[in-house]
Order: structure tokens, then C-alpha cells, then sequence
């Protein structure tokens, strides 16, 4: 089998078939950091969303029509 250089050895992952350009390559790279850094069901089930970071809080809620809606509107459902 062929000796791996030392540049090789580093390398987080190498393409072993194809002859990919260097966008490819760049996508590639992208989406292998994304999945190591996204939190795992274990680490997120854990402690709930702060609502300064939960992105779900920023939609539009459905509207409630009705006596006193106005004043309930603010109100967390």
C-alpha cells in the first residue's frame, strides 16, 4: 500500500475516487463542519431554548379574534 505524506496524515479527509474542482471540495468541507457542530438529540432534549436564541418566537402567531384579543395578544400561548 502506498505511504501517506505527512500533509496526508493531517488531512480530516482525503477523496479517494474522482476528481472533484475546488468548489466541490469547498461545499464538501461546509457541510462536514455543519454536521460536527450541530448539537446531537442528547445535547439539545436536555435544556430548553432561551428565548433570545429561539428563532420559532420570531414567527407571525395565528391570529385569535375575539372579546378581549388585543389585550391577549402579546401573551405567550
Amino acid at each position: 500500500m502506498n505511504e501517506l505524506t505527512p500533509e496526508q496524515r493531517r488531512a480530516l479527509f482525503r477523496v479517494v475516487r474522482g476528481e472533484p474542482d475546488d468548489a466541490e471540495v469547498a461545499a464538501l468541507t461546509t457541510v462536514l463542519v455543519a454536521a460536527s457542530r450541530a448539537p446531537t438529540a442528547d445535547e439539545s432534549a436536555g435544556r430548553p431554548l432561551s428565548s433570545w436564541v429561539n428563532r420559532q418566537a420570531m414567527l407571525r402567531q395565528p391570529l385569535h379574534p375575539g372579546p378581549g384579543a388585543w389585550r391577549t395578544s402579546t401573551w405567550p400561548r
